[in-house]
């Protein structure tokens, strides 16, 4: 289902939505972030300043090891931290200035978990994501039905609709958790580590699916994940950090050098080209 367009830029009361360029979605200037700033002895930065762009259709994939700055990044592009410095735009508005009920309708965030308050049947869980657009339960108009029926339909999930979500397997929860998202319908869509707790075949398939709603949708998509693997071979960029640093942007070719990873993992790694022109990452068997 299309998103209406327009050139003008709304106020909080608006229900009017952004612009969306087909040159660039997502801009990331020179954006960073610390803890406690301001303080007089302040923590070092939580991220130093990075800058990269996503168009539309594109899955950009954010990578390193524990405590490199992933979720700060994650934050910053939600628009839930201000930057320190830089700026985080979505089609030319500063993502962390916009109202919270339009940033939530142009951003859409799949977090690692998803814990429900009360039980919820899986029609009930897609349909809040039209909460943004001030439809409380029971007050969802015919429209918002189709959209959440869309969602489902678009991650394979529509057969589920009437199971509980507490009785689902890790895979077909996070397809619904995907089909709440996509019921915003979002600019951006942002997911951390969407591929945790899945079996080999749910990841490839959850990638797979992301890269064809992207395309479709003319979705901008970012990814957290520590899966190089699935980067490698899905990504059509990546940004790797490490310790709060932004060391490398780019395609999945340009960022996967084999001594670069083995600095930033401290582990012994060869580096594969398959015959699709992507890398693939082994660990290096000792002698």
């Amino acid at each position: 289902m299309g998103i209406p367009q327009t050139n003008s830029v709304p106020d909080a009361g608006s229900t009017r939505v952004l612009a969306a360029p087909d040159e660039v979605r997502l801009s990331v200037e020179q954006a960073s972030y610390a803890y406690g700033a301001g303080r007089r002895e302040a923590p070092p930065f939580a991220l130093a300043p990075v800058s990269f762009q996503v168009r539309p259709r594109e899955l950009l994939a954010i990578v390193g090891p524990n405590a490199s700055g992933k979720s700060t990044l994650l934050r910053l592009l939600a628009g839930t931290l201000a930057p320190l410095s830089g700026r985080v735009q979505l089609d030319g508005h500063e993502v962390s200035r916009l109202p919270a009920r339009l940033r939530a309708r142009r951003i859409a965030l799949v977090a690692q978990e998803s814990a429900l308050l009360f039980p919820l049947r899986v029609w009930e869980y897609v349909l809040q994501g039209r909460r943004p657009y001030g439809r409380w339960p029971g007050f969802e108009t015919p429209d918002d039905w189709a959209i959440a029926a869309e969602a489902l339909a678009q991650v394979a999930a529509d057969h589920l609709r009437d199971r509980w979500m507490g009785e689902l397997s890790g895979g077909e929860k996070q397809r619904v958790v995907l089909a709440r998202a996509l019921a915003q319908q979002p600019l951006l869509l942002l997911l951390d580590e969407p591929t945790l707790h899945l079996d080999l075949g749910a990841q490839v398939s959850l990638l797979r699916r992301l890269r064809r709603l992207a395309r479709t949708n003319r979705y901008a998509v970012v990814v957290v994940t520590h899966e190089l693997n699935l980067a490698g071979a899905f990504a059509d960029q990546v940004v790797l950090l490490q310790q709060g640093k932004c060391l490398r942007v780019g395609t999945p070719g340009e960022v996967f050098e084999r001594e670069l990873l083995e600095q930033v993992f401290g582990a012994p790694l060869e580096i594969e080209v398959t015959p699709a022109g992507r890398p693939r990452v082994h660990l290096r068997a000792e002698p």
